[in-house]
């Protein structure tokens, strides 16, 4: 795998920014042939750096009114636990991210819900019953100020 330069930087950042953006017009913006372009970006994709395309949807729009940041305190730190709590999180699809965490809480999850009596029963009937979970402590979302997947190249 060969590092990045500073054209690589710029072409990840701008394809952050937008994916669909076509070869032909970031040709135009980094000074290179279009087919330069696609020949960096195919290596991109090869050596890992890009690692899938995206299409963000607006979640109020489809009805998903409620964001809301879970932390989940496992009831012991076995592998059993871990393995038991990440196939819940593989099948539920409220939950749209799950990190690891240090400190007081095990797992850190994001969750989306159409309303507040949705995420009322996910809590109540999917998280709280789930035999690896001994606490949750949830924190909704007021607003979004900033929601940027893209990483500073």
């Amino acid at each position: 795998m060969r590092p990045l330069d500073q054209t690589d930087e710029h072409l990840l950042a701008l394809l952050q920014a937008d994916a669909q953006t076509s070869a032909a017009k970031l040709s135009q913006t980094l000074n290179l042939s279009a087919s330069q372009i696609s020949r960096r970006r195919q290596r991109l994709e090869e050596d890992g750096y890009i690692t899938g395309t995206v299409c963000k949807v607006d979640a109020v729009k489809i009805g998903l009114t409620v964001q809301a940041f879970i932390q989940v305190q496992t009831d012991a730190h076995t592998k059993e636990t871990h393995a038991s709590f990440l196939r819940l999180i593989k099948t539920r699809r409220e939950i749209t991210g799950a990190w690891t965490m240090t400190g007081d809480a095990d797992y850190l999850l994001r969750v989306y819900c159409a309303d507040l009596p949705a995420l009322n029963r996910f809590t109540q009937d999917v998280l709280l019953p789930h035999p690896s979970i001994g606490r949750v402590h949830s924190q909704i979302v007021m607003e979004d100020l900033k929601d940027a997947s893209a990483l500073p190249v």
